[in-house]
């Protein structure tokens, strides 16, 4: 079947034709949280309707959760209500629950591929924009709203265009100190944040192939940060073998037959993409933002740019500047921090603290005094994987606090927010104004290992200048 990935997917799911370009679509896999999913089970149940797929669904509560040791304190009554609403309802429709008290428990777009969940093929729906994460094992996976939420409970279905296709080459070597989070950033610098309204991003080139599971996921979760609806890696052999034994992987000949589809659905060579890009990475620096949206960034050692060359974006390139106290034509590199924040669905995987760790034995510095640094994994197996290697020690050792799984800092929707003016060096996706909690906070996105060298700098440096660092020792992620 010719075509792109994105088409064999999407076209293999249609349920019927809604309207000239509007199909309902069968969904695989419906992953929910504290957050998105109380209103639409309110809906779901004043229409009198059931959730139609229990077996299909999957919840996780992550926004809300307390990183800090304790998951039944909450920074609020409504962080309270909406997680024992998500218990409730789970437990009501019978819909497996990865529960906060138990080893399971992380952040869904973590813990669904650990779980064998994600699989290549798949349509993949969730109330929560980065599910784009998903993409990176050949499925089709977009965040959706509270009423599609809703939708998609009471008939496993949803309502929706067919995207354009962008392909997008990936070409280089990964130079020192250089990450997929850096490649994900630099991509969204060159195409913008609105450059991929309409599209699916399809990644691949050599670089891509070189990239393991985990720097794939870094790199689909970010695409919704281009504007695109979702991002995608044709499934291969990195793919099959990330998969292979996991909880919810098939098994014997069932798991023979899936590698033999998810191999068929790859993209194919004379396949037609609405638009094609080539990037290439190969002299591509650590990136780090300098404004309030992720394509506002720049290279460590490159000034900030002059908002007189940005056209129509000047008025808002001014605005984000002022915000964040950047001055034209200086360098980020140097900007004072109070917060060092290591984790998130972008960068909480075993990967990326496993770089922050081979950083750390490079050298012999704590955390800069003043500076509070905080590693969140992604989930409670990452945690308990990064224990066994004795990461805990050496990240408290270095004045980190390693704290138990969930969103944390990314979001602001728990105890772990900023305060005030507060600046911080962070791993996440986000850097809009008030992301963190506080509307006066100030977000400047990197890889882990910058986060972990601004850290103990006590101010946003350039990783590859680090003292008796090697910043590339612990992989690429």
């Amino acid at each position: 079947m010719a075509g792109t990935l994105y088409d064999k997917v999407f076209d293999a799911h249609v349920v019927r034709e809604v309207s000239e370009n509007q199909h309902q679509i069968a969904v695989d896999v419906h992953l929910i949280n504290e957050v998105s999913s109380p209103q639409a089970f309110e809906d779901l149940h004043e229409r009198g309707l059931t959730v139609a797929h229990p077996e299909r669904t999957f919840a996780c509560a992550d926004h809300s959760i307390s990183t800090g040791g304790d998951v039944r304190r909450f920074d609020d009554a409504l962080c309270e209500a909406q997680v024992q609403l998500l218990a409730r309802n789970t437990r009501a429709s019978s819909i497996p629950y990865f529960d906060p008290m138990k080893a399971m428990h992380g952040i869904v777009h973590v813990v669904a591929p650990e779980r064998g969940l994600t699989q290549p093929g798949m349509v993949i729906a969730c109330g929560d924009s980065h599910t784009s994460t998903h993409g990176a094992f050949g499925t089709v996976a977009f965040g959706i709203g509270t009423s599609q939420v809703r939708d998609v409970l009471a008939s496993q279905s949803l309502v929706m265009e067919k995207l354009k296709v962008r392909r997008i080459a990936i070409e280089g070597e990964l130079a020192f100190g250089v990450f997929a989070k850096d490649v994900a950033l630099h991509v969204i610098h060159r195409l913008g944040a609105k450059g991929g309204l309409g599209y699916a991003y399809e990644f691949c080139g050599s670089t891509v192939e070189r990239f393991s599971m985990e720097e794939r996921m870094t790199l689909c979760n970010m695409a919704v940060e281009g504007g695109a609806r979702c991002g995608y890696v044709n499934p291969d052999r990195t793919t099959f073998d990330y998969l292979k034994g996991r909880a919810f992987a098939p098994e014997g000949a069932a798991w023979e037959a899936a590698v033999r589809r998810w191999q068929d659905i790859a993209s194919e060579p004379d396949a037609t993409w609405d638009d094609e890009v080539v990037v290439n990475v190969g002299d591509v620096g650590p990136m780090v933002t300098w404004g309030t949206s992720p394509d506002q960034s720049v290279p460590v050692d490159l000034p900030v740019p002059d908002p007189a060359g940005a056209g129509d974006e000047e008025t808002g390139w001014r605005a984000a500047m002022e915000f964040m106290g950047m001055v034209p034509g200086e360098p980020v590199s140097g900007t004072r921090i109070d917060t060092a924040f290591i984790g998130s669905c972008t960068n909480g995987r075993l990967s990326d603290l496993e770089a922050v760790a081979a950083f750390l034995r490079a050298t012999d510095r704590r955390v800069a005094s003043g500076v509070r640094a905080m590693i969140v994994p992604g989930s409670r197996a990452v945690l308990k994987a990064a224990a066994s290697r004795g990461f805990d020690t050496l990240f408290e050792e270095r004045g980190f606090e390693l704290r138990d799984a969930g969103c944390s800092l990314c979001c602001g929707m728990n105890a772990d927010k900023l305060v005030g003016p507060q600046v911080c060096a962070s791993s996440s996706n986000r850097n809009f104004r008030g992301r963190q909690g506080s509307p006066d906070g100030r977000t400047f996105l990197m890889s882990p290992v910058m986060v972990a060298a601004a850290a103990l700098a006590g101010e946003i440096t350039d990783v590859r200048a680090f003292p008796d660092a090697t910043p590339d020792g612990g992989g690429r992620s």
